[in-house]
Formats: structure tokens, C-alpha cells, sequence
């Protein structure tokens, strides 16, 4: 009964958090609140709209996608297939109807019942994939769950510490930052460049970020794992490096994947890899200091760096909405992981430091 449980608590988790970001990217920027006298439902009787773009059709879809697939197998199971299917596709819909109905209150938005026809039909898509594998892949007897269990401290710590490495992911979608780097705080409240452009300094600064970012996450995933085992970290590494060049090929023109891959940040990568290896071998309890240490460390040289001009050559304006909304949440994700993780490693230390005592 209590791998179930744990099995429900991560997939509720992973829902609960999905959605949150899905309500942030809809609704960002939060600015310009304002009544347009109109009745608060009236945009569910509009006509068809004269343009459409196909690819906003797509990517309202694929969007409530996951959120259907993580949220059904978290369902009870004596809600049946069809229950489950119908339950998830309902609240689902509930939420994109809540959020485009919020929208009527932001100059930026423009409520669409496109939009949740879309959004409905991809969490119905997502209800259907999670009733068929979701609990395969989620279940007690599910590989993931299995894994989890193997690798991952239990409970809502270890659940809560799979998110954040999930929300890291996300960070490194952005398309203005560094490999590996996070919490640029500068850029969330416009403020102006602690400090100069200079070819030379900035190569150093950047190895040195990319070194202590890469030694910050590599120990913050072993602080949250049963053993020592280097290919989880590794793998959570080659993903974030997929991620980057992803967004650099995207965002590039012309596509450019490995744009991120600069001196500085190819001198950091060689160090970091280096300095988290001979942390491997420290004891488990000086790991989980010094990962606390070097996201300090970290997030303190992403707000002093200036920023480097040779990245803004080539960057394409994408000016649809469906990719701003994005932008605007990687960019919020950013800005706030670093505190996020020294809150759960603070939280770590009081709720589970038995396990930071093991080897």
C-alpha cells in the first residue's frame, strides 16, 4: 500500500506542478489587470476566428498533452478506464476554461474557445495515453516506479527533488543564458551590468560559472539518491546539454545547436567535470554542503557577468505569442530555481539528514 501511494504522490505531483506552469506561461506577464465590461463568458459563443495559425492550433494541444498523461494515472483506480479518461479530460478542461476565462482580464490576452477546444482535446489525447501506459510507466510495477524506488530517497522529498531537476531542465531551454546556469534574478527585474565586457575576463568568468553550476546540480541529484552510482547524474547532464543545443538551433538563425559551446564554457565543462568527480568521493554530508555552497556561488556569478554580445547575432524575434508565453515562463523558471533548490536542500538536511550521514 505504500508504494502505491508513493507511486499516486509522484504523478499528483507532477500534475499539480505541470499545471501551475501552464497557468504561469497563459497568464504571464501578470501586468495591465483591467475589466473589459463585456460578459466574463461570451468568448465561448465567438465564431470561428478568420486567421489561424496552425501551429498555435498544434501547440495548444500538444500542451495539455503531458498534463493528461501524468494526471490519469493519479486518478483512483476504481474510477475504470472510462472514468478515469472522462475525470481527467474534466479537470483539465476545467483549468485551460479557468485560465482563458482569467484572461479576460489581461490586455495581452485574448480569451479563445479555440484555445480550449484544443486544450481539452489534448488532455483527452493525454487521459487516453495515460489510462493505456501511464500506470505501466507510473505504477508499483511500472520500470519508472522501480527506478524511483531503487535510486531516490522516498516520499514527497524525493518526489519534490525529481521536479526540481525537471524545473533545471527547463532553464536550460533559454535561449540568452549559459550551459548550465540559472537564477538570473538581473535580467527578471531589468537591472543594469554589474561589470564590463572584456573578452579575456569574461572567458574566466564563464568557466568558472559553468564549473560551479555543473558542481552545484551534479551533488544536488546525489544528495537526493539513495547511492553514489554516477550514470543518473550523467544522463541528467547529457539531457541538459541536449536541451541547450536544442534551444540554440531553434532560436538561431540559422540554427545553430552548438552555439552554446563557447571557450569559456568548454574550459568549465573540463574543470566541472573534474571537480565533481573528486566530490563524488566526498562524504555524503560535505556534498550536501558543498552543493548548497556552489549554487551560491553560481547564482551570484550569473547576476555580475555581463552579458556577451556575440550571443545576440543571429537570435531570432519570435513574436508568436505561444513562444513568448515560453519564454516568459523558462525565463521565470530561471530566475527562481536557485532559491527553490536552497530551499529543498535546507529542507533535506532537517527532514532526512539520517541518509546524509551513509555513504
Amino acid at each position: 500500500m505504500q508504494a502505491a501511494g508513493t507511486a499516486t504522490s509522484l504523478t499528483r505531483s507532477l500534475a499539480i506542478a505541470y499545471a501551475l506552469l501552464i497557468a504561469y506561461a497563459c497568464l504571464h506577464p501578470f501586468t495591465g489587470w483591467r475589466t473589459t465590461g463585456l460578459p466574463l463568458f461570451d468568448y465561448l459563443f465567438a465564431p470561428w476566428p478568420k486567421y489561424v495559425r496552425m501551429e498555435d492550433l498544434v501547440l495548444n494541444v500538444l500542451g495539455y498533452v503531458p498534463l493528461g498523461f501524468v494526471l490519469a494515472p493519479s486518478l483512483p483506480p476504481r474510477l475504470g478506464r472510462f472514468g478515469t479518461i472522462v475525470v481527467t479530460t474534466f479537470l483539465a478542461g476545467l483549468l485551460s476554461l479557468s485560465i482563458e476565462t482569467t484572461q479576460n482580464f489581461l490586455p495581452t490576452r485574448i480569451s479563445s474557445n479555440v484555445d480550449l477546444g484544443c486544450n481539452t482535446l489534448g488532455a483527452f489525447v493525454g487521459a487516453v495515453l495515460g489510462v493505456l501506459w501511464g500506470r505501466r510507466l507510473f505504477g508499483v510495477q511500472g520500470w519508472l516506479h522501480r527506478w524511483r524506488s531503487e535510486r531516490i530517497i522516498p516520499g514527497r522529498t524525493g518526489d519534490l527533488g525529481l521536479i526540481l531537476l525537471g524545473l533545471w531542465l527547463l532553464t536550460q531551454l533559454m535561449r540568452e543564458s549559459m550551459i548550465f546556469s540559472s537564477g538570473d534574478v538581473r535580467q527578471l527585474l531589468q537591472l543594469p551590468t554589474a561589470l564590463p565586457f572584456d573578452p579575456g575576463q569574461f572567458i574566466a568568468l564563464e568557466a568558472t560559472l559553468v564549473a560551479t553550476s555543473m558542481l552545484a546540480i551534479g551533488l544536488l541529484a546525489r544528495c537526493m539518491m539513495r547511492s553514489g552510482h554516477p550514470l543518473p547524474i550523467a544522463v541528467l547532464l547529457l539531457l541538459a546539454v541536449a536541451a541547450k543545443s536544442l534551444a540554440d538551433y531553434s532560436f538561431f538563425d540559422p540554427g545553430a545547436p552548438m552555439a552554446w559551446l563557447t571557450p569559456g564554457s568548454r574550459n568549465g565543462l573540463a574543470i566541472g567535470a573534474i571537480l565533481l568527480t573528486g566530490a563524488m568521493l566526498l562524504p555524503r554530508i560535505h556534498q550536501h554542503a558543498l552543493a548548497g555552497v556552489a549554487v551560491l556561488i553560481a547564482t551570484t556569478l550569473t547576476n555580475l557577468m555581463p552579458e556577451n554580445p556575440y550571443l545576440a547575432v543571429g537570435q531570432r524575434l519570435l513574436d508568436h505569442g505561444n513562444f513568448l508565453n515560453f519564454h516568459g515562463l523558462t525565463q521565470f523558471v530561471a530566475g527562481v530555481w536557485p532559491f527553490l533548490a536552497l530551499a529543498y536542500l535546507s529542507a533535506l538536511g532537517l527532514w532526512r539528514g539520517e541518509h546524509l550521514h551513509t555513504r
